[in-house]
């Protein structure tokens, strides 16, 4: 009987593991999270380099208590931008610059100068007496390009595309088109100072654009006026593009070689670019500092170390050679609201050496810069994630001059009021020719002979927006990774 009771018990035991051990085979183990991989680059790039870490809870070293939190928290944006967006400190106020591309291939072909365009770049205005009606100034003509071969002239009007008149509604998508017709106008000022009684008149003259991959050449226009016995050179220089640092170096050895005593750089619309280019051009304007301090970037808390000092040069890399410097003591700078970044750079490190005579609008006022992030062990591109082609270009550096001064927030303008233009619907000029009222105004200075009159800026109308293709760089001054690749391997 106790060997039955035994074996029965025995059976109860078994039976009872066996269920056991069969609930535990049933059980379904947790799903693995799996991290969005371009949003976990992201978060790393920026809590390593963004120059405002400091100010964005998120990107706190210490603001997630576990992997799980953190994952948790990255994959809650479906959407990359978004996410990067969510790091920018108060963008419409500090950081207006910082961007993410889904697109590197884009962005690297447009920091070598090459990007989409029909070459048309062009202001626009309301028309007289109407708060919906639009019309546009041709304000630039990239040399050989589409709107160069189409004959289209700096100053020309236009107040419908495809026929259909522009408003503050559709001028934006009628521009966006990769083909499209201008129908040109007449800015008519009827003999009057003020723009009240000013009317745009339509024309049967037509301009049919068509955008195509583009190389832009930043040396656009180099001239040398001699006027009253003093030689003036003229230079419109469109952005810090490094690659065509040679050609800015031989425009300058044009320059030079016709003993211009005078420069006018003309940084108009200059949205930035190269800080190594920046310093480049700063050294053929001047000569006489070489070796001297010309700015500094100074960087997040990380990153002290990387703090760097752009010097003047005699000489320089990249097929450039030997720097054509002018030795000048003084050097006047064209300007309007587009003028940015490295431009205000040049403004801001040569005022603390020679005299900087600023003649034009109110600069944007970006004293920040910023290095393009990867998807890689050191960000950089070698080895970057083949699953995606997203790369982060944010701010992670702030620029001063070698006092330490920045480029006001607000951007530069000149405290002479006759020093203070907006460029006149009614005569742009031609660029690099003595009467245009920028250059009139600077060469009156250099030469005590009063110019051409000219009214008050206030009495000028005000753009509404300006257009140009999409430049991804654009109002952008930007660092070399492999300017500071010992600091950045094995970061992660």
């Amino acid at each position: 009987m106790k060997i039955l009771k035994f074996a029965l018990f025995a059976l109860i035991v078994f039976s009872l593991n066996m269920s056991c051990s069969k609930d535990k085979d049933d059980e379904v183990p947790p799903p693995v999270v799996v991290k969005n991989e371009v949003n976990d680059y992201i978060w790393t790039a920026m809590n390593i380099f963004y120059l405002y870490k400091a100010d964005v809870p998120n990107l706190a070293n210490s603001r997630f208590p576990s992997d799980e939190a953190y994952t948790n928290y990255i994959n809650g944006y479906s959407v990359s931008e978004e996410f990067f967006e969510s790091l920018i400190f108060q963008r419409e106020v500090v950081d207006r610059f910082s961007f993410i591309t889904p697109d590197y291939i884009a962005l690297e072909q447009q920091f070598q100068g090459e990007f989409k365009t029909n070459g048309l770049e062009s202001n626009y205005y309301l028309q007289p007496g109407s708060d919906t009606k639009v019309f546009g100034i041709v304000r630039l003509v990239l040399n050989d390009s589409e709107a160069s071969a189409a004959g289209l002239q700096r100053g020309q009007a236009f107040n419908a595309i495809d026929g259909v008149p522009m408003t503050r509604d559709n001028f934006n998508t009628l521009l966006n088109q990769d083909t499209y017709t201008l129908n040109l106008a007449t800015y008519n000022d009827n003999g009057t100072p003020t723009p009240n009684d000013d009317s745009v008149d339509s024309t049967s003259e037509t301009a049919t654009l068509t955008k195509k991959p583009y190389n832009e050449n930043p040396v656009h226009t180099t001239k040398v006026l001699d006027i009253n016995g003093s030689k003036i050179g003229y230079l419109m220089y469109t952005s810090f593009t490094s690659n065509y640092d040679p050609q800015l170096n031989e425009a300058f050895g044009e320059l030079k070689s016709a003993g211009v005593q005078h420069l006018v750089l003309d940084l108009r619309y200059n949205g930035g670019g190269s800080v190594n280019s920046a310093a480049l051009l700063a050294s053929m304007i001047t000569g006489q500092f070489n070796g001297e301090v010309f700015s500094k970037l100074v960087w997040n808390e990380n990153l002290q170390s990387e703090n760097t000092a752009y010097t003047f040069k005699n000489n320089a890399p990249e097929g450039v050679g030997a720097i054509n410097s002018l030795n000048l003591e003084k050097v006047y700078v064209l300007t309007t609201n587009r003028t940015a970044s490295a431009s205000e750079l040049i403004i801001n490190g040569l005022s603390a050496y020679i005299d900087v005579v600023q003649i034009g609008d109110r600069t944007t006022g970006k004293s920040q810069a910023s290095v393009t992030l990867y998807d890689s062990e050191n960000f950089t591109k070698q080895n970057a994630n083949p699953n995606h082609t997203y790369a982060i270009q944010p701010l992670v550096a702030v620029s001063v001059n070698k006092d330490d001064t920045r480029v006001p927030p607000n951007g530069f303008l000149n405290s002479m009021e006759q020093f203070q233009m907006r460029e006149a619907v009614n005569f742009y000029g031609i660029l690099g020719e003595p009467t245009e009222p920028f250059l009139a105004k600077a060469i009156a200075d250099i030469t005590g002979v009063a110019g051409r009159p000219l009214q008050s800026a206030d009495n000028y109308l005000t753009p509404l927006q300006d257009h140009v293709d999409r430049k991804l760089m654009d109002k952008e001054m930007y660092i070399d990774v492999l300017d500071h690749l010992p600091t950045f391997e094995n970061l992660r």
